[in-house]
């Protein structure tokens, strides 16, 4: 069963996004591949980050599991004499420490194994601190090494590393660096937009490869019968949409 949505579901921004985000990008380079040859490939790259999520992204990634606790502070103990053992004294506030893996899609050159072009899935945990801003300095320094940078932003909430407010404002986004340009090309989309078909450019004299983030994640989506996991007569995950979206959403589900 297809997703009733055009573009983005926002209901898999939910527990089902870690899913979602390594689907996709298996999907990205299975459509890439057969463009690519017999120049370049297109490789998977997983990065390890630990988290600390806050409570409410808890809540929204492990709706299921309890890993916040908080504890009423106690008064301190009366100091203990030299010689005797020491109590245990119990943390106020114990935090989650998790290691999310973050997959994004390499494209390389055959001959050299030199990097070309990076497609980025945007995750949580990109877009917050304190990996925020390493995320940040990582597509610096691949813009520094003339890499192309294609990056797809599924999620509403989080900072976006782009400060535009019409990027800002957008719903979900995509957009495009190239190689030693200093041009941003963005896809502000809406709840109510298709998802586009983006250019993924190579080294001259080779031309951009065409992709389609609408199939891809239709067959995503289908393959991995969300449907099935979906209850769509619930409210999406967080943030709240606005009125408008909202009122468009009632309607999507209904008909």
């Amino acid at each position: 069963m297809p997703s009733p949505f055009p573009g983005m579901d926002p209901y898999l921004e939910g527990y089902l996004w870690p899913d979602v985000h390594q689907a996709l990008a298996g999907k990205i380079r299975q459509q890439l591949a057969p463009r690519l040859r017999p120049r370049y490939v297109a490789r998977l790259e997983i990065a390890v980050l630990s988290d600390e999520p806050d409570a409410e992204e808890v809540s929204i990634m492990y709706p299921d599991v309890e890993v916040l606790k908080l504890r009423r502070a106690e008064p301190a103990p009366a100091p203990t004499p030299i010689g005797t053992r020491t109590a245990t004294l119990s943390a106020p506030l114990v935090l989650p420490l998790m290691q999310m893996r973050v997959p994004s899609v390499e494209v390389r050159e055959v001959a050299s194994n030199e990097l070309v072009a990076v497609i980025e899935i945007l995750s949580p945990v990109n877009k917050r601190e304190p990996n925020l801003s390493r995320y940040q300095d990582k597509v610096t320094n691949l813009h520094h090494a003339a890499v192309h940078i294609l990056e797809i932003d599924l999620l509403r909430r989080g900072t976006r590393i782009h400060t535009d407010p019409r990027l800002r404002s957008a719903t979900y986004l995509v957009t495009l660096t190239r190689a030693l340009d200093y041009k941003l090309e963005a896809w502000p989309l809406s709840l109510q937009d298709k998802l586009p078909t983006v250019p993924v450019p190579l080294r001259p004299p080779d031309a951009a490869v065409p992709l389609d983030l609408s199939e891809a994640l239709a067959e995503v989506y289908d393959e991995a019968a969300y449907d099935l996991s979906l209850d769509y007569r619930e409210p999406p995950p967080p943030p709240p949409l606005s009125p408008e979206d909202a009122a468009w959403l009632e309607t999507a589900l209904n008909r």
